[in-house]
């Protein structure tokens, strides 16, 4: 079940939302589902806040416009976080909004346990980026328009501004919290961690694996590539790396993500083969946390189509309290 509720007062371009939800099956697993309910939800935000139907968008032609993701980040906290929710888990869902250009917009989510005491009023980015709370589920979204340039095919995608998108009285984004440098980076070299991130060690030699896009499960009803599957094939991939190094499926179902950021820097068609390479690291003094940064090419051309670093608790830890006790 689900109740929006805009911020009493305000317009819906600056109230954001709240809503009460009760986990479902299709809101929980050790892979992608959840990633699809934030994303449903920021559609949904985005079409109430800008007075537009998202879902049935067109350009100034009068071609299908797709508000796809460019940058996904989660931030799990210790009661919610991304692979931790089951059946009937009770959670305060606040989501809101922001103006990030023309052809662009940043939409911010938080994930609490029902019940949490939180501060009333719209969702405050300083909370999200500066001050999280330690039990809550942060996801910040970045979306841009796009249109296909050719029928029928996923490739040179063109960035539009379909009529009626009203973005101009949604709150900016302040400047510090914008991800456009950090995603820009992440783009040009193919990883959020060229370096290596700070405080961890490389363990091995990167790996590569192949992956060939599943037209049951990787295409959505648009036949575009659907967003919440590069988190399953990176899912994917980082298992074969996890059995490779001796781990069992339920280690990998028990896995806990610290963080996760997606950067989605093109599409692909039916029998398109990828190679995903995998980069490992080891948080210094602290075997049980690493990151693994995966960059996903096209086979064929070597053409960078996503990249992700997902910050894992591997080892024994505190225990996560329930969400619903």
């Amino acid at each position: 079940m689900t109740t929006v509720h805009p911020a009493p007062g305000a317009p819906a371009a600056t109230a954001g939302s709240s809503r009460h939800v009760v986990v479902a099956p299709g809101m929980c697993s050790g892979g992608s589902l959840v990633f699809g309910r934030i994303g449903d939800w920021t559609w949904e935000v985005v079409s109430e806040s800008c007075r537009i139907n998202v879902h049935a968008a067109r350009t100034a032609a009068g071609d299908p416009a797709y508000l796809s993701f460019y940058y996904f980040h989660v931030r799990g906290g210790d009661v919610v976080h991304p692979h931790g929710l089951t059946f009937g888990d009770e959670l305060r869902v606040d989501s809101r909004a922001f103006r990030f250009g023309t052809q662009s917009v940043i939409t911010l989510h938080r994930l609490a346990p029902a019940g949490l005491d939180l501060p009333d009023g719209p969702l405050d980015p300083e909370e999200v980026y500066a001050h999280p709370h330690p039990d809550c589920l942060y996801a910040e979204n970045f979306n841009r328009w796009i249109a296909r340039t050719t029928a029928g095919s996923n490739r040179g995608l063109a960035q539009v501004t379909p009529p009626g998108f009203a973005h101009q009285d949604l709150p900016p984004l302040p400047n510090a919290h914008s991800p456009r440098s950090l995603v820009g980076r992440a783009r040009a070299t193919g990883s959020f961690h060229p370096d290596g991130p700070p405080g961890f060690h490389e363990d091995g030699p990167p790996r590569t694996f192949p992956y060939a896009l599943d037209v049951v499960r990787d295409l959505n009803g648009a036949g575009l590539m659907y967003f919440a599957s590069y988190f399953a094939v990176f899912d994917t991939v980082l298992l074969r790396l996890w059995r490779s190094l001796g781990r069992t499926d339920g280690e990998f179902l028990r896995r806990k993500v610290l963080d996760q950021k997606v950067g989605y820097f093109g599409n692909a068609d039916p029998g398109t083969v990828f190679t995903v390479t995998v980069r490992r690291w080891i948080r210094d003094g602290a075997p049980g946390t690493e990151v693994a940064d995966m960059a996903l090419r096209d086979a064929a051309s070597g053409r960078l189509i996503a990249v992700t670093a997902i910050e894992t608790a591997t080892g024994p830890g505190p225990t996560a309290r329930p969400v619903t006790p």
